[in-house]
């Protein structure tokens, strides 16, 4: 045993040789060394200046993006099942208590001024128990939420760290032309200051359905999960958007806020924690073709009055139902989302001009918005109706939703112990259908309900959220 090990190294260190041989035949003494010529030896001089111009953008940004990390509790939906003791453990104790489990979330953020306020999304901190924001120097500081806008998806939080600050550069929004670069700097997946760039694919995105207040910036500059709330940059370096959202069945299509439209929130979120918007009280809709036609419009643009709530603004100034708005505040208005948008930047009480198309002439008034909190005093109490069969009460959709298109009637109340609540229906439901029939309102839903309790049984359509459930009952 010991000759044939013997044996078996003489042949081994026979053939070393031989190895470093066949080595030097793969890599010459110039790419042992690292000083091998690359096989491109001339780069034309613009590619080269914007290669060194999106590195000066991150070495120069880099520094004011920040991670955000967040625990929340959130709340277990009860299954559609009757609970039995294994389930218990998961969803809940005895008597079906809901319970509650801890969510880990990651997202983005930038630095705005040297003391530590921060920009990022709402949905990102929104319900956070906490949070903590790492900077680029690895250093981690405890956040705190100083106030956040749902419609706009905008959040501002603080840290309190001893220093200067790296403060991002704000830009103009307003300016940005399609097919412009655009970098994207954040934290997908747990990525660190991971760095993406594209260009600007479209501006002024609405109907998205992601916000109330939609006018993003499109790119297709990679983003992703974690990239929520980061900076938008131009080759400038300055911030031109918030990362916000992406369609999850397209790659290259993500969304960002403009940074203008943030400029407006985030000094009220500083003073005051929330924001308040400006506020007509009229209902609008889009100008058709077929519309602008029997109106006497040369183009389809402007947003026609289909209602005036009583002793709104817009009822003060004289706007009335079948009126087109074409221009607001000197500026024209050729989308219903744009009035909305210019209408909520207005400054409360401020008086503004307004031009309306009333048959076939034009008028001019001046308006001054309230505060959007005030739509609720002048907005007609919902009517109500209850079924005391399933034990829940309805009412009819609020204006926020109505306006999204939906149709129903929304869950007010789910009596305790009652047939609804044991089928897993809750409060804030949006019944849609009763026994396959729509319902628009609370007086289709009382009919439906009659009929069903003559019939013994009754099949609703729920809409919960994005979801849509049928829930079979026996009406006792």
């Amino acid at each position: 045993m010991g000759n044939r090990f013997f044996i078996i190294l003489l042949i081994f260190v026979s053939l070393l040789p031989a190895c470093r041989k066949k080595e030097e035949a793969y890599f010459s003494e110039s790419s042992r060394n690292g000083t091998a010529e690359a096989p491109v030896k001339e780069v034309p001089k613009d590619i080269l200046a914007t290669q060194q111009a999106f590195s000066n953008v991150v070495k120069v940004v880099n520094p004011a993006v920040v991670n955000i990390s967040t625990v929340s509790k959130k709340k277990l939906v009860q299954p559609f099942f009757e609970m039995s003791p294994f389930f218990e453990d998961f969803f809940g104790g005895r008597g079906g208590m809901p319970r509650y489990r801890r969510e880990n979330s990651l997202g983005s953020g930038f630095i705005i001024s040297k003391d530590g306020y921060i920009i990022t999304n709402d949905h990102v901190v929104r319900d956070a128990e906490s949070i903590q924001v790492t900077l680029s120097d690895e250093k981690t500081y405890k956040g705190k939420v100083v106030g956040g806008d749902p419609k706009t998806d905008i959040a501002v939080i603080k840290i309190n760290a001893n220093g200067d600050l790296p403060v991002a550069v704000l830009g103009d929004s307003d300016k940005l032309s399609v097919g412009q670069w655009s970098i994207a700097i954040g934290n997908p997946f747990g990525l660190n200051r991971t760095v993406t760039v594209g260009v600007i694919s479209a501006t002024g995105r609405s109907n998205m359905g992601i916000e109330t207040y939609e006018n993003f910036i499109q790119t297709d500059a990679s983003i992703n999960p974690g990239n929520s709330g980061g900076p938008l940059l131009n080759v400038y370096g300055e911030v031109i958007g918030i990362n916000t959202a992406i369609v999850a069945s397209g790659q290259g299509i993500g969304f960002a806020i403009p940074i203008n439209m943030a400029k407006i929130a985030v000094p009220q979120l500083i003073k005051k924690g929330n924001v308040t918007r400006g506020w007509l009280g009229v209902s609008i809709q889009p100008v058709t073709e077929d519309l602008a036609q029997s109106f006497g419009l040369k183009k389809a643009q402007g947003a026609l009055v289909s209602d005036v709530i009583p002793g709104s603004p817009a009822a003060k100034a004289g706007v009335r139902q079948g009126d087109i708005i074409t221009h607001f505040a000197g500026k024209e208005i050729k989308s219903v989302q744009q009035l909305q948008l210019t209408v909520a930047d207005t400054q409360i009480g401020s008086a503004v001009e307004i031009e309306v198309l009333r048959e076939g002439q034009t008028k001019k008034l001046t308006v001054a918005p309230a505060s959007a909190d005030s739509a609720a005093a002048l907005a007609p109490a919902p009517s109500e109706a209850g079924s005391a069969a399933l034990g829940l009460s309805v009412a009819d959709l609020p204006r926020e939703l109505i306006q999204t298109g939906l149709q129903g009637v929304i869950v007010t109340d789910v009596e305790e112990g009652g047939l609804a609540a044991e089928s897993g229906i809750q409060q804030g439901d949006v019944l849609v259908s009763v026994n396959q029939k729509k319902i628009s309102g609370t007086g289709d839903y009382a009919r439906a309900i009659k009929d069903a309790e003559r019939k013994g049984s009754v099949a609703l359509l729920v809409r919960r959220g994005n979801t849509s459930i049928y829930f079979a009952m026996k009406i006792r």
